[in-house]
């Protein structure tokens, strides 16, 4: 018995480091990564009406853009980039923006299963799929004044000029097109997150990028 407790606590020591580093911050769980979204040019996006979020009518996708960033529901997770195709931070689902998770089941191009039944006009029933302790932090997400609802933030239009190759890949440069061609300021915590995150990440030279990510570094030096 004594032995098993012994196991038991050096397995629980050397799991909890690699947990904490998969979480960055406030809602995002995981940075920059690809979920197989390729559109081939900018999305055709339009206002939900009454809300201040966009989706794509014509994509066979839960794409969504609100607050400055496109939205994605894929898989049971919610996944946010600054750029129509990627790369997306995966966000924690406790810390999706109020306006995205208030968008009408009829807005999801691709829907999971387990909307079959919900109204189409409601949002989708969160707190039935997630359970209880996501219904009591997200306490009345789905009630609101629908007369206070914040003004859309202004579409990144600028997006059109960069499709298919022309697409910027590296972070680094999404976020100096961005800065240059984007002004509006996120109101939500998460979109505050993600910008910040890309303003670190450009600040850095080429050698601090590599220090922080040595898997990353480790696969260059194998090819």
């Amino acid at each position: 018995m004594r032995y098993l407790l012994i196991v038991l606590s050096t397995l629980l020591v050397s799991l909890t480091p690699a947990r904490a580093e998969v979480r960055v911050g406030v809602g995002i769980s995981v940075p920059g990564v690809s979920i197989g979204i390729n559109l081939p040019a900018y999305p055709r996006l339009v206002r939900v009406p009454g809300y201040p979020v966009y989706y794509d009518p014509g994509v066979n996708v839960n794409f969504f853009f609100y607050d400055g960033l496109y939205w994605v529901f894929q898989g049971d997770n919610w996944y946010a980039s600054s750029w129509y195709n990627g790369p997306w931070d995966m966000v924690d689902r406790y810390d999706v923006p109020l306006y995205v998770l208030r968008v009408p089941v009829r807005y999801y191009r691709h829907p999971p299963s387990y909307f079959h039944g919900w109204r189409a006009d409601a949002p989708p029933r969160w707190g039935d799929h997630w359970g209880r302790d996501w219904e009591q932090r997200r306490s009345g997400w789905d009630h609101w004044d629908r007369r206070s609802a914040p003004r859309p933030a202004p579409l990144p239009s600028y997006q059109r000029n960069y499709s298919g190759d022309h697409y910027p890949r590296e972070q680094e440069r999404q976020q100096t097109i961005r800065s240059e061609r984007y002004r509006y300021q996120p109101r939500e915590p998460v979109t505050q997150q993600h910008y910040q995150r890309q303003r670190d990440q450009n600040q850095k030279g080429p050698q601090d990028r590599d220090r922080g990510n040595p898997h990353e570094r480790r696969g260059q030096d194998r090819r």
